[in-house]
């Protein structure tokens, strides 16, 4: 089995890191007046070259800006979107941990128009990462579709009904991806949190009376597959599949096996990358419906918590996942990224690096 040339790749990740202090100490400063924009955007250029580094040096063939230049992994995108705006904080959510639960209060989403793009909103996002890797693909990542168009009202009069709204999100994320594929970018990764969140069943009975959540999945997959319907041949779009991200705690748990058949052999991707870090899993016998041309990457490796996994230990899950997908077509990552907001998991850089190290090495030694 040879290392593979096109993305994803055997040793991937999912996209954000750790943000270092000196962007902690930059975006505090900018709160409170005490630099202006430009002055943020030069330190974020800073980090972002250092983090490139880091994934090149760690020997990564896809590299990402580490989301460095965003407060939250989706939300920066979704009220860029034209007929969206940023509301009022909502009821605080539980987040658990292993030992505890803490709480994470969503902004609520406004509708104030039809949602449409005035230019891409991660193009220059994308420019400065291209303009700065030197070894590795530039990865660009983007918070799925199903994050504007779930559990939204829309303004009376705006539309005749949900499938209108749902083609014009449709559209916009079409867009974005022409617009960044314009721009050079060959690998794009949808975030996505309803297809794992759906795999709960406390969630489930949660959001009953908010979405049809017997059918939240398959609406989903229609939405993503219009969004996708014009991607270039030599375009790569893989798509994760989230429980929550929120310094080391997670949203749900659950196996995929509530949403597999429908999303697993319905989604028009080119690679999924699915959460297999712990027991909330679930078992890989829901990777049987994956299709014959989809790479599944398995996020056998945690990025919530420091403490390093063997490689033998990741090197027998890749192996019972083998046993439902060819092994020349599985990859390996963390199962999510080390910071989908700017607090990031309880991990140092150094800690992150290991992990880095950890991932490659592993790779390498599975598949040559």
């Amino acid at each position: 089995m040879a290392r593979r040339v096109t993305p994803p790749f055997r040793a991937d990740h999912v996209g954000s890191y750790l943000r270092p202090a000196s962007l902690h100490a930059a975006r505090a400063a900018y709160a409170a007046g005490a630099i202006d924009a430009a002055a943020l955007a030069a330190v974020e250029d800073e980090a972002v070259r250092d983090v490139v580094r880091l994934q090149e040096d760690a020997g990564l063939q896809a590299a990402t800006d580490g989301e460095f230049r965003r407060e939250q992994w989706h939300s920066d995108f979704l009220y860029a979107i034209g007929g969206y705006e940023k509301g009022e904080l909502g009821a605080a959510l539980p987040v658990f941990k292993k030992d505890e639960t803490i709480t994470w209060a969503p902004n609520a989403t406004l509708i104030t128009g039809r949602p449409h793009l005035d230019k891409t909103i991660f193009g220059e996002h994308f420019t400065f990462l291209k303009d700065t890797v030197t070894t590795a693909v530039p990865k660009i990542t983007v918070p799925s579709p199903s994050m504007a168009h779930f559990r939204v009202s829309l303004p009376p009069g705006l539309y005749g009904g949900i499938e209108e709204f749902r083609a014009d999100v449709a559209a916009v994320y079409a867009a974005e991806v022409a617009g960044l594929y314009a721009l050079g970018a060959r690998y794009v990764q949808y975030d996505d949190t309803i297809f794992a969140f759906l795999n709960d069943p406390n969630w489930r009975a949660s959001m009953s009376g908010t979405i049809d959540v017997a059918h939240a999945h398959e609406v989903n997959v229609a939405v993503i597959n219009e969004s996708l319907a014009g991607k270039p041949d030599d375009l790569t779009v893989t798509i994760h599949m989230c429980r929550g991200n929120y310094r080391s705690a997670w949203f749900s748990s659950g196996g995929y096996d509530y949403v597999a058949e429908a999303v697993f052999g319905g989604l028009k991707v080119d690679g999924l990358f699915l959460e297999y870090d712990d027991e909330r899993s679930g078992t890989f016998e829901p990777l049987r419906f994956v299709p014959a041309d989809q790479v599944v990457v398995l996020g056998v490796m945690t990025t919530k918590t420091p403490e390093l996994e063997s490689k033998d230990t990741l090197k027998r899950r890749v192996e019972e996942a083998a046993r439902y997908v060819d092994i020349d077509r599985l990859c390996i990552s963390g199962q999510c990224g080390f910071a989908s907001t700017v607090e990031g998991n309880e991990l140092t850089i150094d800690q992150e690096k290991a992990k880095l190290d950890l991932l490659v090495e592993t790779a390498a030694e599975i598949w040559g």
